[in-house]
Parts: C-alpha cells; sequence; structure tokens
C-alpha cells in the first residue's frame, strides 16, 4: 500500500453529516484498495459520532510527521472546535470557522506534495459565512488558495458529466459574466478532464444560456451569437469534438446523453438539476485547473438527517476513488 495515492478527505461542517460519513469512507476495504483515505478533522467530534451513530470508530491517527509514509485509512487530527461549541443539525459560525480550518491544512499539504489529493465533504455555506469568510463554496476558496490561473466547476456520474461557466452567483449576473475567453477555459479545462477519464477525445455539448439557445437572437441578447458560438468555433477549430449551442431543456434527454461524454452549462442550475435528478447519490463535484485533484460529495450538510446515523456515504466514496483515478 505504500504506492497507493495519499487523499485529504476534509471533515466538513462538523454540525452535519460529513462526521458520519467520513467515517463510513474509513471503514470501507474497497476504498482502501485504491488509496489512502485520510481524514483532515477534529478527532473529539469523530469519537462522539461514532458513539451517538452506531459508525464505526476510527481506529488509526496520524501526525503530521507520519503523514509521508501513512499506508492505511487514518485520522489526521486539526484541533478547531469542541464538542461543547456546536449542536448537531444547527448553523453555528463554530462549525463555519472548523470546516474552513480543516480544508486551509489540506490545501498546505498538497500544496506541499505531502498528500496527493483533496476530498471534500460538505460545509455550510451560511456557518462559512458567520465565521466571516466570503467565498461562497469549496470551489472558490481552492481556486483562491491554490492561485489557480483558471478553473471551474465540474460534476461527474457515470450517467452525465457537466461543468459549469458560472455557479456561485445570481441569475441577473450570469449574462456579463460570460466571455468566449471564459467559456473557452471551460471547455478546455473539461476537455482536458475527460480525455484523462475516458482515454480518448470526448464528445461535447454546449449548452445555450438562452430558452431554444436564443433562437437566432429573439430571445436574451444575442449571447449565443456574440460569445458562446465563438468559444465553440475555437474549440472546434483546435480538434475538439464538440457541438452547440444546443437548447437546454433537450440537451439531457436519454439518446443524447448515451451520445455524449460531457455538458458545458453557462449556470449552476443548468446543469446541477439534471445531475441531482439522475444522479444524486452518485455524482461527483471535482475543481478542475487546481495543481492536484479535488473532489467533494455532491450534496449539502443535510442538517436535518445529521448524527442521526442516516446519511449515505456513496457520494464521498466515489469522490475520493475520482480523486485516486484523476492521479
Amino acid at each position: 500500500m505504500e504506492n497507493l495515492p495519499k487523499i485529504a478527505v476534509t471533515m466538513g461542517d462538523p454540525a452535519g453529516v460529513g462526521p458520519e460519513v467520513c467515517l463510513e469512507l474509513l471503514a470501507n476495504e474497497e476504498v482502501a484498495s485504491t488509496c489512502v483515505p485520510i481524514v483532515f478533522g477534529d478527532r473529539e467530534v469523530l469519537d462522539r459520532c461514532a458513539e451517538v451513530t452506531g459508525r464505526p470508530k476510527a481506529e488509526r491517527q496520524v501526525e503530521e510527521a507520519g503523514l509521508s509514509k501513512c499506508d492505511g485509512p487514518a485520522v489526521f487530527s486539526v484541533p478547531s472546535i469542541s464538542l461543547s461549541d456546536f449542536e448537531p443539525g444547527t448553523v453555528n459560525a463554530a462549525t463555519g470557522e472548523a470546516a474552513y480550518a480543516y480544508i486551509d491544512r489540506a490545501i498546505q499539504l498538497a500544496l506541499a506534495g505531502v498528500i496527493q489529493g483533496v476530498a471534500t465533504a460538505p460545509i455550510n455555506k451560511e456557518a462559512l459565512r458567520a465565521a466571516g469568510y466570503p467565498q461562497p463554496g469549496h470551489t472558490e476558496i481552492f481556486a483562491e488558495r491554490t492561485a489557480a490561473a483558471k478553473s471551474c466547476m465540474m460534476l461527474t456520474a457515470d450517467i452525465l458529466t457537466c461543468s459549469f461557466v458560472t455557479v456561485h452567483v445570481g441569475y441577473h449576473e450570469v449574462p456579463n459574466l460570460l466571455t468566449k475567453e471564459r467559456i473557452s477555459e471551460v471547455i478546455d479545462l473539461t476537455r482536458d478532464a475527460m480525455k484523462r477519464l475516458c482515454g480518448y477525445e470526448p464528445k461535447m455539448i454546449v449548452c445555450g444560456l438562452n430558452p431554444h439557445a436564443g433562437e437566432r437572437g429573439l430571445f436574451g441578447n444575442a449571447e449565443e451569437e456574440k460569445v458562446i458560438i465563438p468559444a465553440i468555433e475555437s474549440a472546434r477549430a483546435s480538434g475538439a469534438d464538440i457541438e452547440g449551442p444546443l437548447p437546454p431543456d433537450t440537451v439531457f434527454l436519454d439518446w443524447r446523453r448515451e451520445q455524449t461524454d460531457a455538458v458545458v452549462c453557462m449556470y449552476h442550475d443548468q446543469g446541477h438539476i439534471p445531475m441531482k435528478a439522475l444522479a444524486f447519490d452518485r455524482a461527483v463535484n471535482t475543481t478542475l485547473g487546481l495543481p492536484f485533484p479535488r473532489t467533494s460529495a455532491d450534496h449539502g450538510t443535510a442538517l436535518d438527517i445529521a448524527w442521526q446515523g442516516k446519511a449515505d456515504a456513496g457520494s464521498l466514496t466515489e469522490a475520493v476513488t475520482l480523486a485516486a483515478k484523476l492521479l
């Protein structure tokens, strides 16, 4: 197991389902056969969560000096919160602070080459903001902390893959954020990632922004003609197998999905809605363009079922597996 990649798994918001799905992950023998998962979180929180939920207790803890030689599932404790500081299932600035601390430590060690990839359990955006952090999510935190020249979010599952030109912004902001350069970046990042995952030139589709992909300027402000089509033409000239812009309401039909490796979406819900509808428990969120693989479970903190032993670790398991595969 010495040659297996080491994947940091950040515990997420302590009040959410992160601790219990991390515990389940550490006990997964199939995951341990593909990589070395190391949970970055509070050991005290994990132990208490195991007691409450009946999840298997983490058996092994590793200190920083032993990280580089760690050869099996373990906990790397990042003391950031006490059990008395929060209640499971509630939003709290203290849990937002702790969640950021786990992420920050994982990024530090990934940039230093001590670990090879990062997978993240869910954080709570409200708690993060209450703790004073302005970033709306993991994608922005990782892009900022790694000083990535270009990056984007991609959601992937066996049934569908979507990447996003814009993500955590209001809908009124989207049109002004669409440029040929930004769309081209996302196309290029998606193409490169899918080549690594598929092993061949991927078939890609680009969605239009407006209903019916604008109907040749009938809807919207000709975003398709001004910025989306030029980006597609540029990608096609470089050898990409790419189609679009196509009406978003027909892109995700069964027959079209079966012929497509990845869909480039203009905004958050354009791709998140079909992904959640089709592959809620299997989809993985990954940030493309970073100096190391970063993946995430594609669900939230689920405060309504947190610490009840009900959470499914399937998405986090897929995230860790994908991080190892991207290496």
